[in-house]
């Protein structure tokens, strides 16, 4: 599989399509910016100390420019995703997605960064799996020569055939957390056949702060009209779908 990504690996720039080989990058690559990718909170917390209270205030990043974040609102009650500044929060409230455009909300976990510029990438269509996807996105990343053992945020955009979200709606005093009741507590459903965009950030060395122990990727998504947003836990990605790096 990995010489099919590395074949399949295109970077979409100005004048044409660079092709990557798996021995060699452009010199464009080699001249980006260090990525700060800085974090508030952590999994393990939750899920071990029963841990869900604010950690920060969203309040701290307003007014700033190209800012990416995505996190659990403080006692879980609810979702954060802010794309390029621009904030979508979801709650539930009498069994109905609720959406918050503002930083008025706390977090109890919360991963950002700032990304002027992104770079594009054509996901082959053999890519499909969340795995799949996993393993393309560090293959992309050592092309571009953005450092794996440090995480990265990354985006992903197009027509999807399927993705299971969740937002979180914790019950008031349950300090019995895992894995599957975070996903089942709240809304939970099924996005097939819309454009959609994730934004997600990728670590192998951040298992159980802000990656499962099962990933390298934590991701929420919304739907290009706004009208669904959360915790991305699966998907089937589609075809001709774009992968984004960071080129600061």
């Amino acid at each position: 599989m990995k010489n099919l990504v590395y074949q399949s690996l295109r970077v979409l720039g100005i004048g044409g399509i660079v092709v990557f080989s798996s021995l060699s990058c452009t010199s464009e690559s080699k001249d980006l910016d260090p990525i700060l990718v800085e974090y508030k909170g952590a999994l393990k917390n939750m899920m071990h100390q029963g841990d869900i209270s604010a950690k920060i205030s969203l309040e701290e990043f307003e007014g700033l420019d190209n800012f990416y974040a995505l996190g659990a609102v403080e006692n879980l009650k609810g979702e954060i995703q802010i794309f390029d500044s621009k904030v979508l929060n979801t709650s539930v409230e009498d069994s109905i997605m609720k959406f918050d455009d503002t930083f008025s909300k706390k977090a109890t976990l919360l991963v950002y960064t700032t990304v002027k510029k992104w770079k594009e990438f054509e996901i082959p269509t053999e890519i499909k799996t969340l795995q799949q996807l996993d393993q393309f996105i560090e293959d992309a990343a050592k092309e571009y020569q953005i450092p794996v053992e440090s995480p990265f945020p990354f985006r992903v955009k197009g027509l999807i055939d399927s993705l299971d979200w969740h937002v979180i709606d914790w019950k008031e005093g349950d300090m019995e957390h895992n894995h599957a009741k975070h996903k089942s507590s709240g809304l939970q459903g099924t996005v097939e056949n819309q454009d959609i965009e994730i934004l997600g950030f990728y670590s192998n060395s951040h298992h159980t702060i802000f990656t499962h122990h099962s990933t390298n990727m934590h991701m929420h998504f919304k739907t290009s009209d706004n009208g669904l947003a959360g915790h991305t836990d699966d998907l089937v990605l589609g075809e001709k779908m774009k992968l984004f790096l960071p080129a600061n």
